[in-house]
């Protein structure tokens, strides 16, 4: 029975998958503290929850379950995409512990696996596996958001080296990262871009963080000035970004599996409307039912795209068609609350629904802007003529 049969309408999941299920709640249940919620509220970037990650997912890779996903030769076990959506489901469900290190083992480790030379996978991957270190990624700048090929920050070669001046923006997770995952320009158009991996303690860098709505921490600005990086920090060859960008970002978009955490607040919100004998208004339960359909809606678009990588059949459109969903119940989910309980986004006691309404503000703007996103499903998925696109 291959993947498809195994995992597809029916959902029929094996007594394996079952297992791992339950062991990582399991884990999950012995490792989270009682006030978890609490720490989660801060946001993946803040101080205290990134520094939660760096105790908690060494405690998971022992237990192998932080990149199972990955190649035995790199720490892993090999075990399937399915496998792998499964820890991002329950880990997503419990408010996503792993912090900012969730895009470590999801898109960073695997690029690096695939593009990086010998002495980057050796200098990279063991700290990534022990989940000892924190990147970030160097993407957006003031004057190019989503359109990377618009971005201006230059690096220059000089003899072995290259001379990096520019600024980024909306940078998560900048302030405590200890590299960069950098996309600077070498040359002209979309040819012209190169990545770069820059320890975050270069000289020349400076840091500034940004005060947002959407959690402490999380975005930052980051200015580069005649910061000198060494040629053998360059991910690839010069000039690869854009493919190289395209392989990380397919990972990176649905390697959230947001929509767990959306249904599990979703949930907790009409047990409390039911406490309180509220949720008998038909509209309360309608509003409810559309916004488990998004969450459900989601969670089988991210499923169509896990089967095709199971079958090694590259996503195009269906990538971006499941960010998009996903967007969606991110947003179903915090205007029920907004709606019907706008009280509990306010103050602590509700710390996890406010925690998700504020993740939910950036749900459109993270991973590529759901206007792209939109964008690249007509092109890719609908193959809509370009004056038709958004």
């Amino acid at each position: 029975m291959d993947a498809a049969e195994k995992h597809g309408l029916s959902l029929n999941w094996t007594p394996q998958d079952r297992a791992l299920r339950e062991r990582v709640r399991s884990f999950l249940a012995q490792h989270l503290p009682a006030d978890w919620d609490a720490i989660a509220r801060h946001g993946p970037g803040s101080r205290e929850q990134t520094e939660f990650s760096m105790r908690f997912c060494p405690e998971l890779a022992q237990a192998g379950l932080l990149v199972p996903h990955w190649p035995e030769a790199y720490g892993g076990v090999s075990s399937s995409p399915w496998e792998q959506l499964i820890l991002g489901e329950e880990m997503w469900a419990a408010g996503e512990p792993r912090g900012p290190q969730y895009m470590n083992v999801n898109w960073i480790g695997p690029t690096l696996m695939r593009f990086g030379s010998e002495a980057q996978k050796q200098m990279h991957l063991p700290a990534i596996a022990q989940g000892k270190v924190v990147w970030c990624q160097g993407f957006s700048e003031p004057s190019a958001g989503s359109d990377l090929a618009a971005l201006r920050t230059q690096a220059m070669a000089d003899g072995d080296r290259y001379i990096v001046n520019g600024s980024k923006v909306w940078t998560s997770y900048a302030g405590l990262a200890d590299y960069c995952f950098l996309l600077a320009r070498t040359g002209s158009g979309k040819a012209g871009i190169s990545i770069l991996l820059v320890p975050m303690d270069t000289p020349g860098i400076v840091v500034r963080p940004i005060p947002s709505l959407i959690g402490m921490g999380d975005i930052h600005e980051v200015f580069f000035q005649d910061v000198v990086v060494p040629q053998s920090c360059q991910l690839g060859e010069q000039g690869q970004a854009w493919s190289i960008i395209t392989y990380a970002l397919n990972n990176e978009r649905v390697g959230i599996a947001r929509y767990a955490y959306s249904l599990r607040v979703l949930t907790q919100m009409v047990e409390q409307l039911q406490r309180e004998g509220r949720f008998d208004d038909p509209i309360v339960q309608t509003r409810a039912g559309q916004a488990r359909a998004a969450c459900e809606a989601a969670r089988m678009l991210v499923y169509r795209v896990v089967d095709l990588r199971s079958r090694q059949a590259l996503p195009s459109g269906e990538a971006s068609q499941a960010r998009v969903a996903v967007i969606a119940a991110d947003h179903a989910v915090a205007d029920f609350a907004t709606e019907f309980l706008p009280d509990t986004l306010c103050g602590q006691e509700f710390a996890i629904h406010l925690a998700h309404h504020e993740r939910a503000i950036a749900a459109g703007i993270a991973s590529g802007a759901a206007e792209i996103q939109l964008n690249l499903v007509a092109h890719q998925y609908l193959q809509l003529p370009r004056e038709a696109r958004l």
